[in-house]
């Protein structure tokens, strides 16, 4: 996978577009008072959209593929954010990743729980929960969250939450019984962090008491095509 190349200047309006989001955040009703984290997304693009967030002030960016990490390696540790695994994680990976990575967000299964416990011991992570039921999506179903809860908080992983991820291409209101389930499921466990919604979505998992939105698209602009 190739990292797309930019113009110097092609991040000049993020400032701005953090603020927006930010301040569009802050408009939307939801169930409490409680701050919303933005992660905003890299993914796709090179070490300068890491250097642009950093200027702009986010404290948290989230990358999808363990080599993209690698490549912006010097970029995220001069970042001072925290780094946010949020794509499909192979446990193989991981020992690769454990001096980058703050938050691992897409942990789904008992074999990434025991790897994240041997080489990250206390690790911060959320578990992915696949609420709408796609085959194509991570996360585990769940009847399954209670065992794999237990099993990370008994290896001494530090479980902050959940994340899901909505329907692929629906209209936002379909998310709407996905994020509410998960809320759901967070306030069930009592757990602190919902990490839900997107770009297109977010509106609907703020209503739905997200405490954590991921996105890309709404700061850095359509990401180019993997090549």
């Amino acid at each position: 996978m190739m990292e797309a190349s930019m113009s110097a200047g092609e991040f000049s309006d993020l400032p701005e577009r953090l603020a927006a989001l930010r301040d569009r955040i802050e408009r939307i009703e939801r169930p409490s008072s409680h701050d919303v984290r933005i992660v905003a997304v890299t993914k796709g693009f090179d070490r300068r959209a890491v250097e642009a967030a950093t200027a702009a002030q986010c404290t948290a960016i989230g990358e999808n593929y363990a080599q993209e990490i690698l490549s912006k390696r010097e970029a995220l540790a001069r970042s001072g954010a925290d780094v946010h695994f949020i794509g499909h994680l192979q446990s193989n990976k991981v020992r690769q990743l454990v001096d980058l990575v703050s938050v691992w967000s897409t942990v789904d299964r008992a074999s990434l729980v025991d790897e994240l416990a041997k080489r990250s011991p206390g690790a911060t992570i959320r578990l992915q929960v696949n609420l709408t039921h796609e085959p194509q999506k991570a996360g585990c179903e769940p009847e399954r969250l209670a065992g794999l809860l237990d099993r990370a908080t008994d290896r001494g992983l530090r479980v902050e939450g959940l994340m899901t991820i909505g329907p692929t291409g629906a209209d936002p209101e379909a998310a709407r019984p996905v994020f509410a389930a998960l809320r759901r499921l967070v306030d069930e466990y009592r757990l602190t962090e919902c990490s839900m919604g997107m770009t297109a979505d977010l509106a609907v998992a703020v209503e739905e008491g997200a405490t954590e939105v991921r996105v890309g698209t709404a700061l850095f602009g359509p990401r180019p095509p993997r090549g």
